[in-house]
């Protein structure tokens, strides 16, 4: 079987970049002949189809790149593969989507969103993301360690908590400051570091972010940081950190709750979603309970995504958009991990054993291979 994978390459350090580098390495190193390529690779991209005529494009990214990644290799006479999230709700394409023998979504949870939004899915295969279980891994360097909390400003006593997103409030961080506002009513050797890529959604959240810390009495136990930090370095940042904490509000996988496992810290999430997937609870981590949805009943399309004009539709039924963890239960959950040292670094070590074993970017590629050829009848 030969394939080419289109994602942002060369890889840059987002997710869907990532996600698309660790599938075309993995297919490598299982000894299947595969090609890295952009989606917007023009000369390069019909090369690599005209040349080496691959059997399937995998595409990674969600619904709206179905013009890239479906619609393009189609025309080349290569089957596409996607492998999607679903970034909220699946607003088009449905007809291009059920025309293909096979689609990967990057969870379960992923896969039942396209069928609430209309798509049959008799052909999706939900499969989870893989990550560098090398790289992600547990550092046994104290100095590296109390460098970071010392650049950071969080002293040798305390605990560090840890938030890693492209914003942070997408990813729970102001459900934790109530919790953790409560925690400090118990245990006060903590701070709570969120980090953000700089951009204008996360500067847009921060000011409701620091309002909040404020009105909480937390302001000095959180430190925001932003900025694009590498894959060589994250792992030093995650093994600093004594608690990895993200119950997202929306989030269709959890790339760098897996990755923090992988660094042999336990995860404070939801019980919702790809998290629910990934963290065992009471095991690797901790999933709170829903506490709250967040529904709409129209949304705006746009001719991105592949509408003839922008506007508003309607939902027959309103649709769940985002979710909120209950604060009590992240409030007891973090209170636990913070006072007991045995409990923290139990968790951890059965996080680290259960990202190596199911989420290795290698026995991923492994698995999408076996099922590609499976389903589309293809050879070795």
């Amino acid at each position: 079987m030969k394939s080419v994978v289109l994602y942002a390459h060369p890889p840059e350090p987002d997710g869907l970049s990532l996600q698309g580098n660790y599938l075309w390495r993995g297919l490598l190193e299982n000894k299947y002949q595969s090609w890295p390529c952009n989606p917007e690779g023009g000369l390069q991209k019909e090369f690599w189809y005209k040349n080496f005529k691959p059997d399937v494009a995998y595409g990674i990214g969600y619904w709206g790149n179905v013009p890239l990644l479906v619609h393009d290799p189609l025309k080349f006479g290569i089957t596409p593969v996607p492998w999607f999230n679903a970034d909220g709700w699946v607003a088009n394409y449905h007809e291009d989507l059920e025309k293909l023998p096979l689609m990967f979504t990057t969870s379960e949870w992923v896969r039942q969103t396209y069928k609430r939004d209309g798509v049959n899915i008799k052909n999706i295969v939900p499969m989870h993301i893989g990550i560098d279980t090398n790289n992600y891994r547990q550092i046994n360097d104290d100095k590296a360690k109390k460098k970071i909390k010392e650049l950071l400003g969080v002293k040798p006593n305390e605990k560090m908590i840890l938030t890693v997103g492209g914003d942070v409030t997408s990813k729970g961080a102001q459900e934790m400051f109530k919790a953790l506002a409560k925690v400090n009513e118990e245990f006060k050797d903590w701070k709570y570091v969120c980090k953000s890529w700089s951009s204008e959604c996360s500067h847009e959240w921060h000011d409701e972010e620091s309002k909040l810390v404020e009105e909480l009495g937390i302001k000095d136990k959180v430190i925001f940081i932003e900025g694009s930090f590498s894959t060589e370095f994250i792992p030093y940042l995650l093994n600093a950190a004594d608690i990895y904490a993200a119950p997202s509000r929306l989030e269709g996988f959890g790339m760098i709750q897996v990755e923090a496992m992988a660094c042999g810290k336990p995860v404070i999430s939801i019980n919702h979603m790809g998290p629910s997937e990934t963290i065992i609870h009471n095991k690797t981590g901790y999933l709170a309970k829903v506490a709250e949805t967040v529904v709409l009943e129209k949304e705006w399309v746009y001719p991105w995504m592949g509408f003839p004009k922008q506007q508003v539709i309607e939902f027959k039924e309103p649709k769940v958009f985002a979710y909120r963890a209950d604060v009590d239960e992240l409030a007891k959950f973090s209170l636990n991990l913070l006072t007991d040292d045995n409990l923290r670094n139990k968790m951890g070590d059965n996080a680290r054993e259960h990202a190596v074993k199911n989420f290795d970017y290698k026995y991923i590629s492994k698995k999408i291979a076996e099922v590609t050829k499976k389903k589309l009848g293809l050879k070795e």
